[in-house]
């Protein structure tokens, strides 16, 4: 009876060899750590009017939603977050899921029919690669942010209903799609597109609004968003915000919004107060465009491989996983917090390091971790 525990024993070990081994980390409430891990870019997390929102909620209707939306879960909080994200995203309506993951799953599978192809970049997260996979769809991986690769694949599925999917901002290296191009292609060939702005929300396009908005495209009726809520508006959720026919099917047959407890209206009430920061923080994405600036400047300086990010995500290049997990760990024992990637996560088998820079951290903070950061690498890179 116990093989099977042995068997676990063992892919454990290849996993260690392989510099692989993944650990939880817990952490203290207010810690000192300077965070470059997270996605709070915008600081709204400990925001005192999100926190505040939060606490009135919580009084309010308790700690959880005590259902489904379509049971108990709906609440005026729900309703008027909801009604928030569409004017911000610019489209018709919005519906907000327990997480971001869930709200990509139900997404991808709401667009699918019967004969429908599926179209990922090759770089996408693993909630929209998990999205294809579980749809049961046919998929076709094309290479990274390559509208024409697109153009070829839909080319030969003329008569076949088809959807594009994609991030805007992609979640490894912090580069922007060409969602334009990729508009026009799908356009052109009567396909959708899915766009994940989980990195983009509040931090690029007018007033925050995300990739989408930035391209010209918001209200598209050909286009879906998809969005995390617990990245720059440091909550918790996610949202779908689409044409109002889709999101009405989503109700009525998308199981993973269905079939799932609702968001807590503590958090849901949190986010909307964060919504209306970001739509007017401006100064905070300033703030965020220097910082990343900065930081490519710095470490590209001392020699290290840096992506050319197109919102706050920064990536490192490291030599290996073995190197990437040392690196990280020699910077959070200097209280410095960086994120560790290392394969399967990354789409191209390169391990980094990736920093998610947050407008929040004090800027004297942020300066020493981008000195640790340089001050711990490996010599190989320097």
């Amino acid at each position: 009876m116990a093989d099977w525990l042995a068997a676990l024993d063992r892919r454990a070990e290849l996993r260690a060899r392989a510099g692989l081994t993944r650990r939880l980390r817990p952490r203290a409430a207010g810690d000192a750590v300077t965070d470059l891990a997270g996605n709070d870019y915008l600081g709204l997390a400990r925001h005192p009017e999100v926190t505040a929102a939060a606490a009135k909620a919580l009084t309010e209707y308790g700690l959880g939603a005590t259902g489904s939306r379509l049971v108990r879960g709906s609440t005026e909080a729900h309703q008027e977050l909801e009604s928030a994200l569409a004017d911000w995203l610019g489209t018709e309506r919005s519906l907000v899921f327990s997480s971001g993951y869930l709200a990509n799953l139900g997404a991808i599978r709401g667009l699918v029919r019967p004969r429908t192809l599926l179209v990922s970049d090759a770089h996408n997260h693993a909630s929209l690669i998990d999205g294809c996979r579980l749809s049961g769809a046919e998929t076709v991986v094309t290479p990274h942010a390559d509208p024409d690769a697109v153009a070829e694949v839909l080319a030969t599925a003329e008569g076949r209903p088809a959807v594009v999917v994609t991030e805007s901002v992609f979640s490894v290296d912090g580069d922007l799609a060409p969602l334009a191009r990729l508009h026009a292609v799908t356009r052109r060939h009567g396909a959708l597109l899915l766009v994940d702005e989980a990195h983009a929300v509040g931090v690029v396009g007018p007033g925050g609004a995300g990739g989408v908005a930035a391209a010209g495209l918001a209200g598209a009726p050909d286009v879906v968003l998809t969005a995390t809520l617990s990245k720059a508006l440091g909550g918790a959720g996610g949202v779908v915000a689409a044409p109002a026919g889709f999101v009405r099917h989503l109700i009525e047959t998308g199981r993973t919004f269905i079939f799932d407890t609702a968001l807590p209206p503590a958090i849901v009430a949190g986010v909307h107060a964060a919504v209306e920061l970001a739509r007017t923080g401006d100064d905070l994405r300033a703030e965020l465009t220097d910082r990343v600036a900065t930081a490519v400047h710095r470490l590209r300086a001392a020699g290290l491989t840096v992506s050319a990010p197109d919102a706050a995500v920064v990536s490192v290049t490291a030599p290996d996983p073995a190197a990437a997990v040392s690196w990280a760990a020699d910077c959070a024992d200097r209280a410095v917090a960086v994120g560790c990637f290392r394969p399967p996560s990354t789409p191209d088998n390169r391990s980094r390091l990736r920093l998610t820079v947050n407008a929040g951290v004090p800027r004297p903070d942020f300066d020493r971790a981008l000195t640790t950061i340089v001050t711990c690498a490996p010599q190989e890179v320097l």
